[in-house]
């Protein structure tokens, strides 16, 4: 295999594989990409054997061919050399020889044939995507992933698709995010999927104006132009996440999502560092927020003048940084919550709905120390 190309070609390809490498791993050829040369184009691609990157390298093409070639090395002579062209040699021994006009830099790489193979996609369907729809249920909802791998089927975003309506549910157990759009239609795929947190986070690396997302049994394909990448879905059952959503939170706070965010950073600073615990005392006459760490005898306490609130007298509880972590992913200017009782869930509103999506946020509250 011989190819030459760009510094900035490598460097840009190299940088999006890189995000596929493992940091550690028990197979040593994870660490490499593999270069695939035909006549007519050069494909790297990197993988965890959760995600496989695959891009396309503007190349002018010298001689055919596919080599294994460490990842990390490449990436970092690349990043340091000042020459404009590189030239890529393997030989049948799999030694590698990178030349510039400057320079020669040997590495010793793999055979292809250790590669593992791309993922099997038969009878993938078309989900229907836009770009910009992805981008915005994946703002909304993948705060809320469970980072707990002994949870699985909480660690990634769950679609459920219809042919005219897409619900995408993220829930770490304590928060969860229920995001519907209206103006939703199907290509080709319907049913449930559920998409891994790495995925999540890759997206809006690749994303462009258009992108198509395939899904099969086992695995989905996003396609960015001359970029793709498969990822393995979840494999497990979502959780019942309707049930968990109540219907008859009766008590409602209208406020200022500032004021209200504004005033639980300000207070929590002052909570327990391992609870985060602050209290949210509601009353039609006054709105207020506590904190009180008796371990360090510090406390908080901030009054929510703009706040409109009707329904019994109610102190609830909560994980500071988790509410603050709904507040923040909320649009509006205005905020509506719903509350039932101390020890039953918020659910958490834009005052003004959007045209085209529906959001419902929900919130466990804590139990508050005596």
């Amino acid at each position: 295999m011989r190819i030459s190309t760009s510094k900035s070609e490598l460097q840009t390809a190299l940088q999006k594989l890189a995000r596929a490498v493992p940091n550690r791993s028990t197979l040593p050829i994870l660490s490499f990409a593999l270069f695939q040369v035909d006549d007519k184009n050069t494909i790297i691609r990197s993988t965890d054997l959760e995600i496989t990157i695959v891009t396309k390298l503007p190349t002018t093409i010298k001689e055919t061919g596919s080599a294994a070639i460490p990842l990390q090395p490449l990436l970092e002579i690349t990043n340091e050399i000042q020459d404009d062209r590189i030239t890529l040699s393997v030989n049948q021994q799999h030694k590698i020889e990178l030349t510039t006009d400057n320079g020669v830099y040997d590495l010793m790489g793999k055979a292809p044939t250790e590669f593992p193979a791309l993922p099997q996609t038969d009878g993938k369907k078309n989900l229907g995507i836009s770009s910009d729809a992805m981008k915005a249920i994946i703002e909304k909802t993948s705060f809320a992933v469970s980072r707990d791998e002994m949870k699985p089927a909480l660690t990634g975003v769950f679609l459920k698709v219809a042919e005219d309506s897409l619900i995408a549910v993220a829930t770490d157990g304590h928060r969860l995010v229920q995001y519907k759009t209206k103006d939703f239609k199907s290509a080709d795929f319907t049913g449930d999927v559920i998409i891994p947190r790495k995925f999540l986070g890759l997206f809006n690396t690749f994303a462009i104006d258009e992108v198509q997302i395939m899904i099969s049994d086992n695995h989905l394909v996003a396609t960015f132009g001359d970029d793709k990448v498969y990822t393995r879905v979840i494999d497990e059952r979502f959780p019942d996440y309707e049930s968990v959503i109540p219907v008859d939170n009766d008590k409602i706070l209208n406020i200022d999502r500032n004021d209200l965010l504004g005033a639980v950073k300000r207070v929590s600073i002052f909570s327990n560092k391992a609870t985060h615990q602050i209290a949210l005392h509601l009353d039609e006459k006054k709105t207020q927020i506590t904190t009180e760490d008796p371990e360090k005898a510090s406390r908080g306490k901030e009054d929510l003048l703009g706040a409109k609130y009707s329904g019994e007298s109610l102190t609830i509880g909560y994980n500071a940084a988790y509410l603050r972590d709904i507040l923040m992913h909320i649009s509006d200017d205005n905020v509506i919550a719903k509350f039932n009782t101390a020890i039953s869930a918020t659910l958490f509103y834009p005052e003004t709905p959007s045209d085209n999506v529906d959001l419902t946020m929900l919130l466990m509250p804590i139990r508050l120390n005596d």
